[in-house]
């Protein structure tokens, strides 16, 4: 994949380093003449700095044969811009950082797809990593959906009754699902189903409709 990113602050430099691993063609456009020279001597890829909200630059860098563009900059401004010209310019896919949330809109009206808010994102991460400790693997979805993971014990009532069964006595509430069940002592990961039966230290992956209370993670864990 041919890949235009521009930025290279924190998630950049994240995105150019998954990329490199992965073997994409990485083309880099930054405004920082001193940080796109240290992405030039830590990485094997094409380096500009330059103005990214010029359709010049977009173009030197490769805009007609790239698969992506992907905007990480903390400024919307910058990257609505960026989006409007990777537009107008055809480019396949895009995909922006949104900082302010009530801006996303803006964004998807362009046809890109949107992160919103990750400094907000890794603080709700982190929060809950505290305030839930033996709630695993957290993530943020739009509209207060979120996915998670945890492990029950042997008081959890989960345990040795099938999901199914769970369900229908409301241990497990409507807004929530469970979506897979890693059984560690046997080293395997499955598709959660109905008639699935849970052990003590299975490790369920959720999916919930809304955010979910202390009191519903401590009930479920046992």
């Amino acid at each position: 994949m041919y890949m235009i990113i521009v930025g290279a602050g924190s998630i950049g430099t994240s995105l150019i380093d998954i990329a490199v691993c992965e073997k994409h063609n990485v083309v880099l456009i930054d405004s920082d003449a001193e940080r796109a020279r240290e992405i030039s001597n830590k990485y094997d890829i094409t380096v500009l700095s330059g103005n990214a909200t010029s359709a010049d630059t977009v173009r030197e860098a490769g805009a007609d044969r790239a698969d992506a563009l992907i905007v990480t900059t903390s400024d919307d401004a910058v990257n609505l811009m960026v989006v409007s010209i990777a537009t107008s310019l055809e480019i396949p896919s895009i995909v922006s950082v949104v900082n302010e949330t009530e801006h996303a809109d803006f964004f998807r009206k362009l046809g890109a797809n949107v992160m919103e808010n990750p400094e907000e994102v890794v603080a709700q991460h982190l929060y809950n990593a505290v305030k839930q400790p033996n709630v695993q693997d957290f993530a943020l979805l739009p509209q207060g959906a979120q996915i998670f993971r945890l492990q029950i014990s042997s008081d959890s009532p989960l345990a040795n009754r099938s999901i199914a069964d769970s369900i229908q006595r409301g241990t497990i509430p409507d807004s929530i699902r469970v979506l897979a069940v890693a059984r560690d002592d046997e080293n395997t990961q499955s598709i959660a189903m109905g008639d699935s039966i849970l052990a003590e230290g299975d490790i369920l992956t959720l999916f919930s409709l809304q955010r979910v209370s202390d009191d519903v993670i401590e009930k479920l864990v046992g």
